[in-house]
């Protein structure tokens, strides 16, 4: 938007025989049909929506008031969701879902325990209260809400939240990070210190520290969807790629006492991992591998692989010659298992679209793909055959399972 003293008039548009140039784009400009009939009948009905006047009576109307008060609210939500984000992480911070979990309090007990005064105690409660974090009860008391119960002691989501704190910082001015991508200096490049190494396997155990204990947190709820999605047990060994620590290792190996286990990873994260799984009683049947998956082959011996929130953080080329590596140490017949947020899936559209499109383009690499463009780079890879399968949680995890 300009600024009100350099405000263009509607006058000084070019005149139609020499176009405003474009900045380059990198898409192809190609010539297109005339827009149907319908897209036709939505534009003349979003302008007119955008008219104060229309809006002023579709919220008076009986028949669109409600239709009306339903997207203002949603629109608001939008414009002030980053205050929300902020009454959640106070509320994480100051430990209080954890010191309401055994019943509701009193204002004065929340102010005593938070250290806060009895005005901003009220004030953050009335905030949270209405994101229905926290519920009033009867007598002033205030209890854990519907949204704020699951947080308790969810360890993985609450590493989350407080690790947002540097997506706060990349995100304070999204049109440079747009306009200047992999370029923008970041936070989250430097905490995901494999984004931008020129020699990933030589990263210290000390710079995979922190991005690998945040990795290990929040992956359980994942590991226990694929599991439930996708049964293990007619597999002898499994290979997981780039595992981490080993947590989803840890979880297959539980539910299928028989199942070999070999983990490929950067040497320092493998390292842990190795530690994770002796120490978790795996020790006599996994094997931990170091190594970059960019350039160093992989181990064999596994007829089934994991990719587990893999994919989504590397650009399309490394993701084809990944996909080509593990085709090639998988017997005929064996599978691949793909697991990550996934564009484009329905009811869970943001998560892909807008979360981590933003989030990936701070971080400096990766992106998130749509089920078919998956599927396609799987069949380009030299697999034969794949298929979507449901998760009970497609917001935190699509599941891919493809055949050699």
């Amino acid at each position: 938007m300009s600024p009100p003293d350099q405000a263009i008039p509607a006058t000084a548009a070019p005149p139609a025989s020499r176009p405003m140039p474009l900045p380059a784009t990198g898409f192809v400009d190609h010539a297109l049909p005339p827009a149907p009939w319908w897209e036709r009948v939505r534009d003349r009905w979003n302008r007119l929506v955008a008219t104060n006047a229309f809006q002023r009576w579709s919220a008076r109307f009986p028949l669109t008031a409600p239709v009306t008060r339903y997207r203002s609210r949603k629109l608001f939500d939008v414009v002030s969701g980053f205050v929300y984000t902020q009454t959640l992480l106070a509320c994480v911070e100051l430990g209080l879902f954890e010191f309401l979990a055994d019943g509701a309090r009193t204002r004065a007990e929340i102010a005593q325990f938070t250290g806060l005064s009895p005005s901003s105690t009220e004030r953050l409660l009335n905030a949270a209260v209405s994101l229905r974090l926290l519920a009033n009860r009867r007598h002033g008391r205030v209890a854990l809400g519907p949204l704020g119960a699951p947080v308790v002691h969810n360890t993985g989501l609450l590493a989350l939240i407080r690790h947002h704190r540097l997506a706060y910082d990349d995100l304070a001015d999204p049109v440079s990070l747009l306009k200047q991508g992999s370029n923008f200096s970041t936070e989250l490049s430097r905490y995901w210190s494999y984004a931008d190494a020129p020699s990933p396997q030589a990263i210290s155990d000390t710079r995979v520290e922190a991005y690998s204990e945040i990795m290990a947190a929040t992956l359980p709820p994942v590991a226990h969807d694929v599991l439930d999605a996708y049964d293990l047990s007619r597999h002898e060994c499994l290979l997981d790629v780039g595992g981490g620590e080993g947590v989803f290792l840890s979880h297959a190996g539980e539910r299928h006492q028989h199942l070999q286990l070999q983990l490929f990873d950067l040497p320092a994260v493998a390292a842990r991992a190795r530690t994770r799984l002796a120490n978790a009683g795996f020790g006599d049947r996994s094997v931990c591998h170091g190594g970059n998956f960019h350039t160093d082959p992989l181990p064999t011996g596994a007829d089934v692989c994991s990719l587990v929130r893999v994919l989504l953080d590397h650009d399309d080329a490394s993701v084809m010659r990944l996909l080509q590596r593990v085709r090639a140490t998988l017997p005929r017949g064996g599978t691949l298992i793909i697991a990550e947020a996934l564009a484009g899936a329905r009811g869970a559209e943001t998560v892909g679209d807008a979360y981590f499109s933003f989030y990936l383009l701070a971080m400096g690499k990766g992106r998130a793909r749509r089920a078919s463009e998956l599927q396609l780079m799987l069949q380009q890879a030299g697999f034969r055959k794949s298929r979507e399968v449901r998760t009970r949680f497609p917001i935190q995890t699509g599941l891919i399972v493809a055949e050699a």
